[in-house]
């Protein structure tokens, strides 16, 4: 006599969704215990890490029952779009749980869900008093960006299939696969990551910057967070030294890490006929010599120092991080000032820590024009093939690429300008307000003031709202929710 076939409950849509999410509260617990170690730093705080150890516990323990519970069923495989949820729903828990220290600390709930945005997001917009906040908090922060940097993706990686994460990989923005191995791509990138934070905490521990600084900046820089434990950030330590190391490790944060792995590897060859580095190269040298000139005439300042204060705030700028040599933006002369929100917008590389429109679509763009251009020069019957040098490769480029490249670039301007607008509503210019948002968006963190712990609760959440945008690149965002619209209609996906 046969022995009964056991049933195995097969875990499909939400509840599916839900299993992975429960793995990820262990990870956010864990984020939560990792600024314990300042208590090496002082442990006089060790009653307000209560705030971080007692919620980071509870979620681990939360994680792991849900987790031993789910064992029991059978996952399935996502359905069309699921993954896009996945991405989004894994962001908004990080988010919203990661928000407990600070709510635990006496910040309101905007105040905590835009600061905790802005870290994750590596973006460095801050509504935290630096001057007054506990080590504990900064360096939490830090850790933020730190996660935020490489992705939420690379840690879930581990705990699901390797097919199944290149795709979640993918629909955060990623395309950066090292290696036909996802897991072992993000082994690689960790590496780089954490291998280049040592090398800043160490230079700059070396002239001068505390240990604790050091940690904080280090972090940010190559994350391109920009979160400063300084309200005066870099500029504070009014040292020609620190700001070149920072400007290293922005320039390192905003490069695509394929880039790294290729240099790594001696292949130089492929690094400089890489597109994103030709274009980086372009903005990054006419910016600054406008924007040095500017300065000169301006502020009537010897050519040295104002080659300083442009070259640091436009790599700033460009690489989506955030640091600033210089008290505040306002009185600046206007073409520094302009070209400051444009590189902002321009952003840095795809695959790197940064956001914006990314330097990539940037050179597809121009080279698109340069193809209508030739084209319509040439015979009507010519046929070109077209392509761009991309991270070692010549990669064919359809219409739809192209068609594509503008969509993103089109609707990445009219929500630029629609956040702009809103923050307008408050009586601010449109420059200030173009500013602040480009920074929001572009995930950047420069700002006039607007965007502060004073501001109204409407405006944090425009920026707060910018900022998660800005990071996730819009379709995303759009895919998942138009998914759980339509199966919370039962409609099917076409």
């Amino acid at each position: 006599m046969q022995s009964p076939t056991i049933q195995v409950k097969k875990l499909i849509g939400f509840p599916l969704i839900f299993s992975y999410l429960t793995m990820f509260m262990i990870v956010i617990g864990i984020i939560m215990l990792m600024p314990m170690i300042v208590l090496f730093f002082d442990i006089s705080e060790f009653r307000i890490s209560l705030n971080f150890l007692i919620p980071g516990l509870s979620l681990i323990l939360i994680g792991f029952i849900f987790h031993k519970f789910f064992t029991n069923y059978e996952k399935s495989q996502l359905a069309r779009h699921q993954d896009a949820v996945l991405v989004v729903a894994t962001w908004v828990l990080a988010i919203l749980l990661s928000t407990i220290p600070m709510l635990l600390l006496g910040y309101s709930f905007t105040h905590a869900a835009f600061e905790i945005t802005s870290g994750y997001s590596t973006t460095g917009l801050s509504v935290v008093d630096v001057t007054q906040a506990p080590k504990v908090l900064l360096l939490y922060r830090s850790f933020l960006q730190f996660f935020g940097g490489v992705g939420f993706v690379l840690v879930l990686t581990s705990a699901i299939s390797d097919k199944l994460g290149m795709r979640l990989y993918q629909a955060e923005g990623h395309n950066d696969r090292l290696v036909p191995n996802l897991l072992k791509s993000g082994q690689i990138i960790m590496r780089i990551y954490v291998f280049y934070i040592l090398l800043g905490i160490i230079f700059y521990v070396m002239f001068g910057m505390p240990l604790f600084d050091a940690i904080n900046h280090s972090i940010s820089a190559v994350a391109t967070g920009g979160f400063s434990t300084k309200s005066t950030s870099i500029g504070y330590y009014q040292s020609l030294e620190i700001e070149i190391i920072t400007i290293v490790l922005m320039i390192l944060g905003g490069t695509n890490f394929f880039i790294h792995l290729l240099l790594f590897r001696k292949k130089f060859k492929d690094v400089f006929s890489h597109i994103e580095l030709k274009v980086f190269g372009i903005i990054a040298f006419v910016s600054i010599f406008f924007a040095t000139i500017n300065v000169m005439n301006q502020m009537n300042l010897a050519f040295g120092e104002s080659l300083r204060i442009s070259s640091f705030q436009l790599i700033s700028a460009i690489t989506g991080t955030g640091y600033q040599n210089i008290d505040g933006f306002t009185g600046i002369p206007s073409v520094l000032f302009s070209l400051i929100i444009l590189t902002m917008i321009l952003g840095a590389g795809t695959g790197s820590t940064a956001g914006g429109i990314k330097q990539y679509r940037i050179g597809l763009m121009a080279k698109s024009q340069y193809w209508q251009v030739k084209d319509m020069l040439s015979h009507k019957k010519t046929v070109r093939t077209k392509f761009i040098n991309r991270l070692g490769k010549k990669m064919v480029i359809e219409q739809d690429d192209i068609t594509q490249n503008y969509m993103f670039i089109t609707t990445y301007i009219v929500v630029l300008l629609i956040g702009a607008f809103m923050i307008m509503l408050y009586g601010h210019s449109f420059e200030n307000s173009l500013f602040e948002f480009a920074s929001a968006l572009g995930t950047v963190g420069l700002s006039v003031g607007i965007l502060n712990a004073s501001a109204p609760n409407f405006l944090l959440w425009t920026g707060t709202f910018g900022m998660f945008l800005g990071r996730l690149e819009f379709y995303v965002i759009f895919i998942a929710l138009s998914k759980v619209v339509l199966d919370i209609t039962h409609k099917q996906v076409v």
